[in-house]
């Protein structure tokens, strides 16, 4: 069962840490995977990856014009659908590879770009399909509904795109910025990528209407690393420990991970508030406290935090979506 939210922390970092979870299982279960058994389940899955398509060639071309694609890059493309963008792509950049989960939109496509010798129309499912390891670039407008898996496979892999534009709603663009605070999502990904929003579309841009707010979300993947060599998945479990420990404040959490008085010291050092929360730091902050804990004490503590990563995607990935963390409609 998913541990219920202490009454210490707020509404949004309950929901990030659920939702941090709920992107790695990439099956995402219920309905997405509801293929081949019976018409509900299939009306279910239809409803669950429904996409809202851009309407005019003339943004799709705006945008890509205020994008950093080129003629020299190969472009993903997430779910074309109905090809509006995979067309506008492929007069702008040197390869186009559309990966598409429906069979007749895939012959459709296929038929209607076959005129376009740059564009590789293939057949599947994007979560289970193998990136490249050479460089390339994302343009997509994919279902909102996989969009935090779509984020982790892409920001995951073992050669991340050197730009990614994605179509999101606007909350969830917010939890990859961190705005207003900081998310565990987002203290993750800005070691690796600098995250904006470019574009903020009318609902009149799409059919059908969304009723939610959308956003053109910017990946760009960092030239420099911020982290020690070497260190990457020792940051990734100390912020995930850090945001999970269900403790009433940041100090209490990582104050195992010190000699004694060495956390009193780190805070007034980096004039941090004694009930600062993990929401309530900022990345460059969270980099701070990392750093400072390699240079004083590591490893000492490690064992407290090593695997944290690891235990929260298994503890999620393993809870079907009705049993997932519940939030009080108080906090």
């Amino acid at each position: 069962m998913g541990r219920s939210c202490s009454w210490q922390f707020s509404n949004a970092l309950c929901r990030e840490v659920r939702d941090y979870g709920r992107g790695n299982s990439l099956g995402n279960q219920g309905p997405y995977q509801g293929r081949g058994r019976g018409e509900q389940q299939r009306s279910q899955a239809h409803s669950f990856l429904s996409q809202n398509f851009l309407r005019s060639r003339q943004l799709v071309d705006y945008l890509l014009q205020s994008s950093d694609i080129g003629p020299e890059d190969i472009v993903y493309e997430i779910g074309p659908g109905r090809g509006i963008i995979t067309e506008r792509l492929a007069r702008r950049c040197r390869e186009v590879v559309a990966i598409e989960k429906d069979p007749s939109l895939v012959a459709r496509l296929r038929t209607e770009l076959a005129d376009l010798p740059n564009v590789l129309v293939l057949e599947g499912d994007f979560l289970e399909h193998d990136l490249p390891r050479s460089r390339y670039k994302v343009f997509s407008n994919p279902p909102f509904s996989i969009t935090a898996q779509i984020v982790q496979k892409l920001t995951g892999a073992p050669r991340p795109p050197e730009d990614t534009y994605l179509i999101v709603q606007q909350e969830a663009a917010w939890r990859y910025l961190g705005t207003p605070h900081e998310t565990l999502s987002s203290v993750l990904l800005k070691a690796d990528f600098v995250p904006s929003i470019t574009y903020r579309f009318r609902r009149e841009d799409f059919h059908p209407h969304p009723g939610v707010e959308v956003v053109m979300l910017r990946l760009l993947r960092r030239e420099a690393d911020p982290l020690p060599s070497g260190m990457r998945q020792v940051y990734r479990d100390f912020v995930t420990y850090g945001f999970t420990a269900w403790r009433p404040s940041l100090k209490e959490t990582l104050g195992p991970l010190f000699a004694r008085g060495g956390v009193d010291r780190l805070w007034k050092r980096l004039d941090l508030r004694p009930d600062a929360t993990p929401t309530s730091l900022a990345f460059e902050q969270w980099l701070g406290l990392f750093y400072s804990y390699l240079l004083l004490e590591y490893p000492r503590g490690k064992h407290l935090f090593s695997g944290a990563e690891d235990r929260l995607r298994a503890q999620q990935a393993h809870l079907d979506k009705p049993r997932r963390t519940r939030i009080r409609r108080d906090q």
